[in-house]
């Protein structure tokens, strides 16, 4: 399945697709439910969100992840590096060798300029994308049990 929304959202697949879970609920024993709920942009989005307020390593990073969405998202080391090589790759975010405040050495991410145009650019999509969703799929609140 491909959003037609123009940035990165636009050509890429849920999730989901592939074979691979990206995102897991850390608050239930089970799978979420596909985050087909969720375009694959989607984690591009998150981590450029977290990497533009403050230099991370990726241990960190996902940690971030975990904790601003309230235990629900985490992602696998598998989906993490490709995902932040991509990014770095596109010149969204850039690395740098520091220590950690374990003395380890790692490499910090942050936000470049190009990176931080996208972050809008995807964030803007997502908006688009999330409101159109929700006039699809009202909340309760928005449902009349008359």
């Amino acid at each position: 399945m491909l959003y037609k929304l123009p940035g990165l959202l636009e050509r890429l697949p849920l999730l989901t697709e592939g074979g691979g879970d990206i995102l897991a609920s850390v608050t239930e024993s089970e799978r979420m439910s596909k985050p087909a709920d969720l375009a694959q942009g989607t984690l591009d989005l998150l981590l450029l969100k977290i990497v533009a307020l403050e230099p991370l390593h990726a241990w960190a990073i996902s940690q971030r992840l975990k904790q601003i969405s309230g235990e629900v998202l985490q992602v696998s080391d598998g989906c993490l590096y490709p995902a932040l090589h991509k990014l770095e790759q596109e010149g969204w975010i850039k690395a740098e060798w520091k220590v950690t405040e374990n003395g380890r050495r790692a490499k910090f991410y942050s936000l470049t300029h190009p990176g931080r145009r996208a972050l809008e650019r995807e964030t803007t999509n997502w908006e688009r994308l999330a409101g159109a969703i929700s006039q699809v799929v009202p909340t309760q609140r928005g449902i009349n049990h008359a």
